[in-house]
């Protein structure tokens, strides 16, 4: 087996792992929104949004792994590094979306502190 041979079959494996991360983390969290909505409890919908963002963003890591790996090491030239660029801005602005969606914040804001959400009442 070439070294070629073996870098493609290494992106199609990471390629693949990125997919089932996001089929597999859709369908877990379809049947824990179908067992909460049966069950009544909290909000299903709100649960549902952040656990398939959460596997896609997931997804999304492996599959932009993939392409670097192609890329930078089967055919490095300008055309494949800027559709590559291309590539990763495109779900670089997913990531960022999604994780807006998710926590309300972007990636690089801080978590707010338990504290800083209590008001604290004075005597």
């Amino acid at each position: 087996m070439s070294f070629y041979e073996v870098i493609e079959t290494v992106g199609k494996v990471i390629d693949g792992i990125g997919v089932a991360v996001i089929a597999v983390g859709a369908i877990l969290a379809g049947v824990v929104t179908i067992r909460k909505m049966a069950g009544r409890s909290g909000d299903a919908y709100r649960y549902f949004r952040e656990q398939l963002g959460r596997s896609i963003l997931l997804g999304l890591e492996f599959l932009v792994a993939a392409d670097i790996i192609r890329t930078v090491a089967l055919t490095p030239t300008w055309q494949s590094v800027v559709v590559l660029a291309g590539i990763v801005l495109i779900r670089t602005f997913l990531s960022f979306s999604l994780e807006v969606e998710i926590s309300g914040r972007w990636p690089w804001q801080q978590r707010s502190k338990p504290s800083d959400d209590v008001v604290t009442q004075r005597d």
